[in-house]
């Protein structure tokens, strides 16, 4: 392809771009930046996002990200309540890291996963099977780690959210690109920030 019909189409791109999907993904944004510094307020943001994602992806042919969306809907509730709940007491909710043998099952149910969701999907009409199947599956696992403040859930969203730029680069949802390149650099921010906020939880 020649660089300006690379061109022409990423403006088409660009132009066609629906403007629920550059509210979202603006919603999107300021989820990691509440999240990144503990504000349980990141949840309702990720809530009324993910709701719009949910519709946009299932009208574009990519259900495991709609599916991935619907459950983020209610992990914004739980991650709301708990965050709430434990900012309410005297004993908080702690960021903590976790021993190298929990990364070794965690990568390997992934993995395991994604290879099943994706030759189940790549026997119907759905765009980039594997690619898809894994990026849910290891959001799935990773926002959990996230609700219970396990400090690599920063890394991984480094490798979900890299994978997911070249997902939606292919699928042309380009306001999403932006979103996920700005969240490769907060979520390294963010593993930075946890880092020394675990540093001082030890300190006390």
């Amino acid at each position: 392809m020649s660089e300006s019909a690379w061109w022409d189409i990423t403006l088409a791109g660009l132009a066609s771009m629906s403007g629920w999907e550059v509210f979202a993904a603006l919603l999107g944004i300021g989820y990691i930046l509440f999240a990144a510094r503990e504000s349980q307020w990141c949840w309702p943001l990720a809530f009324i996002s993910t709701i719009i994602y949910t519709i946009l992806f299932w009208e574009n042919q990519l259900p495991m990200q709609a599916l991935l969306n619907l459950y983020y809907i209610g992990m914004a509730v739980y991650g709301f309540i708990l965050w709430h709940r434990h900012e309410n007491q005297t004993a908080e909710l702690n960021i903590h890291s976790w021993p190298w043998q929990y990364h070794l099952i965690f990568i390997a149910t992934g993995g395991f996963l994604s290879l099943v969701f994706g030759y189940y999907l790549s026997a119907h009409a759905t765009q980039y099977p594997y690619l898809d199947a894994f990026v849910m599956v290891f959001s799935v696992m990773n926002t959990l780690l996230m609700a219970r403040k396990v400090l690599e859930n920063w890394l991984y969203w480094q490798v979900i959210n890299s994978s997911a730029i070249v997902l939606y680069a292919l699928t042309g949802f380009y306001a999403t690109i932006v979103m996920f390149s700005i969240y490769l650099f907060l979520a390294m921010a963010g593993y930075f920030k946890w880092r020394k906020l675990l540093a001082s939880q030890n300190q006390t």
